[in-house]
């Protein structure tokens, strides 16, 4: 493809994610001039609903996967930077360790890319002093590949590569399922959110605004050189979630502060004990009662101060659900990270 634009591949282009990287990577700049970018999708399924959308905006769409690195290798051809978001809960740890390491490598040898971004994570071993109780593995495989990253060298010019790392948090746009969202609504009207959070914070992201941190980043390539940013749009507790959503809906809400074994009594049982990923045993309530602690425990934190000045426009939790006319009202096909288990409705009943 012939043109004078920067290409951008995006590796996980027809998720939320990857979705969302790519709106803000066209938007026009400020004074109204076309994008200096433009995109290379790949994905496994050219044939798929969000392929055929992403292809009908003019986008190129080209067939490969993180389980065929070859074509990972094709598709790097050419571009002058990559987005990278391996999907931790398809691949498992071992794996995303390794592709992720491998697609660094891939990216240097072409000899094109000139900036390489890799959706990361909080390094929450290094955090936590390697305490096991708050290690998820789709956190911990991320984080291992930032480490690696960090060995290997960033340079700014015309002739090599420089990289950065994304690292984000929980979607704010999962307040529309039963993870984050109102699990019931009680006959006098009460909105009932559980979480097993105690007096925790939870930083959250809305994909706009992680759109907009990748935009930043490949605008910004000599500041962002060799660097995690640590994004977020808001950082919430529970009691402040629902007050907020009391303001602005009118609503009565209550917060219900659950120990972790009370909140996963609330779904299905089979499915809170599957594997959370292919290539391990533990179990999705092991891995997500890793994420419950790290938040209960206040272990990730954001600076709220610098994001602002990064990015003026970052949502609250108040201005996203303005923004999007929020209701508590749950949405079938929301954005989840992995793969959400299906309530228990008679444990929600009880509520």
């Amino acid at each position: 493809m012939l043109t004078s634009k920067k290409i951008i591949l995006v590796i996980g282009a027809t998720g939320v994610q990857g979705g969302a990287v790519i709106d803000a990577l066209l938007q026009p700049l400020a004074d109204g001039s076309p994008s200096p970018y433009t995109i290379r999708a790949l994905t496994r399924d050219p044939q798929s609903q969000r392929a055929k959308e992403l292809a009908s905006r003019g986008i190129e769409v080209v067939k490969g996967s993180t389980n065929d690195l070859d074509t990972v290798a094709a598709a790097l051809e050419g571009v002058y930077g990559a987005y990278v978001n391996t999907d931790s809960f398809t691949i498992g740890e071992q794996k995303e360790t390794f592709c992720g390491i491998r697609i660094f490598e891939l990216a240097k040898q072409v000899k094109t890319v000139r900036h390489y971004v890799w959706s990361g994570a909080d390094n929450v071993n290094k955090k936590t002093n390697y305490d096991p109780q708050y290690a998820p593995a789709h956190y911990t495989g991320k984080a291992r590949v930032g480490d690696w990253m960090r060995a290997q060298p960033s340079v700014v010019s015309d002739d090599n590569m420089s990289w950065t790392i994304l690292s984000t948090a929980p979607y704010m746009d999962m307040l529309q399922t039963g993870i984050y969202g109102p699990l019931r609504v009680r006959p006098d009207g009460t909105y009932v959110f559980a979480s097993p959070f105690g007096q925790g914070h939870v930083p959250m992201i809305t994909l706009a605004d992680l759109g907009c941190f990748a935009r930043y980043i490949f605008d910004h390539r000599a500041e962002t050189s060799a660097q995690e940013l640590e994004a977020a749009s808001d950082v919430v507790s529970w009691d402040e979630l629902v007050a907020t959503f009391t303001k602005v809906t009118g609503k009565k809400a209550v917060n219900l502060a659950l120990s972790i074994e009370e909140w996963f009594a609330l779904f299905n049982q089979e499915d809170v004990a599957r594997p959370a990923a292919p290539d391990t045993t533990t179990t999705f309530k092991e891995t997500y009662s890793r994420i419950a602690r790290l938040y209960r425990d206040d272990i990730i934190t954001r600076d709220l101060a610098w994001i602002r000045r990064v990015h003026p426009g970052v949502r609250t939790v108040e201005s996203w659900m303005r923004e999007n006319a929020y209701t508590g009202d749950l949405r079938r096909e929301a954005p989840q990270a992995g793969r959400r288990p299906r309530p228990n409705f008679e444990r929600i009943a009880q509520l």
